[in-house]
């Protein structure tokens, strides 16, 4: 498989996980056939400023920039890359950064939630369903979705199973056009009431927020896979609170999303760092950085 554009570069950026040849593990994704690095690549700021809610500012990387990092990730053994048509541009550039390279990373993607540059809107009707995931087919340049998850606003998942999302997917799983269903809520008991249906949750964990630990156990379970997903608090965390998150049993992948191959750099060393992968280390500190 060709490396991307920009390979050079992302040597350079490079951190000690890739000089010194480690590369990030491998985990089953539940029960989907799936194995995916342990840690995975948001690329929500590929594509969106607005309504980020990071806690520092940032600019859209331009499209060297982008190759530069999957050339990082690829060295670091990343393979999970994660987006959403909430994401602004995100699927169209990423879709263009892995042209004649799809081979070898795991995309996962989201359908409900639309975002027009100012606020959200929320579909989940099984027409906006099939509709979503064959625009994001064609942004992304690629016959086949890995991960199509339910983008919830949170509200009532009964609501959204009778709008026919879920037997949207399923249909679209059954054809071979996606892998595995996904859910992406706001509570635990989202989560909980999508164990039900769902072959990958993506929860969050971080420094400041464990109440879905208890759901990653329950799900776990259920062979059911887990994405943790805001493992930094959107950059108030440091690296070093991964290694506790990746001790959870039953975590799969952690998504970070950056732009900066020298955090995602920074990211991987924590995890590579054997000694702290096995242990949980409660009170981990807080950072400004990027998360």
């Amino acid at each position: 498989m060709r490396r991307p554009r920009g390979t050079r570069r992302a040597k350079a950026t490079r951190a000690s996980a890739a000089t010194v040849g480690l590369r990030l593990p491998k985990r089953p994704l539940g029960r989907s056939g799936m194995a995916v690095s342990i840690l995975g690549l948001g690329t929500v700021k590929f594509g969106r400023t607005a309504g980020a809610r990071y806690a520092a500012p940032f600019e859209l990387p331009s499209d060297n920039d982008i190759a530069d990092l999957l050339a990082t990730a690829q060295s670091l053994g990343i393979n999970l890359l994660d987006t959403a048509p909430a994401y602004g541009t995100s699927e169209t550039r990423l879709g263009a950064a892995l042209a004649g390279q799809r081979e070898g990373w795991i995309v996962a993607t989201k359908t409900g939630e639309e975002f027009d540059g100012v606020k959200s809107r929320f579909d989940f009707s099984a027409d906006h369903t099939l509709r979503s995931v064959e625009r994001s087919l064609t942004r992304l340049g690629t016959d086949r979705l890995d991960i199509v998850s339910i983008h919830s606003d949170g509200r009532d998942v009964g609501d959204i199973e009778a709008a026919g999302a879920v037997r949207a997917l399923t249909r679209l799983r059954d054809e071979g056009t996606i892998r595995a269903i996904g859910f992406s809520g706001k509570t635990p008991n989202d989560g909980n009431a999508a164990l039900a249906f769902a072959d990958v949750l993506m929860c969050t964990i971080n420094a400041s927020y464990s109440d879905e630990t208890p759901l990653v156990r329950a799900a776990a379970e259920q062979d059911i896979g887990i994405l943790v997903k805001k493992p930094l608090g959107r950059g108030r965390h440091r690296p070093q609170a991964l290694p506790a998150i990746a001790a959870v049993p039953g975590v799969a992948s952690i998504l970070v999303g950056t732009i900066s191959a020298a955090h995602l750099a920074a990211n991987a060393d924590s995890l590579c760092d054997q000694a702290a992968t096995t242990r949980a280390a409660p009170g981990i500190g807080r950072s400004g950085g990027p998360g």
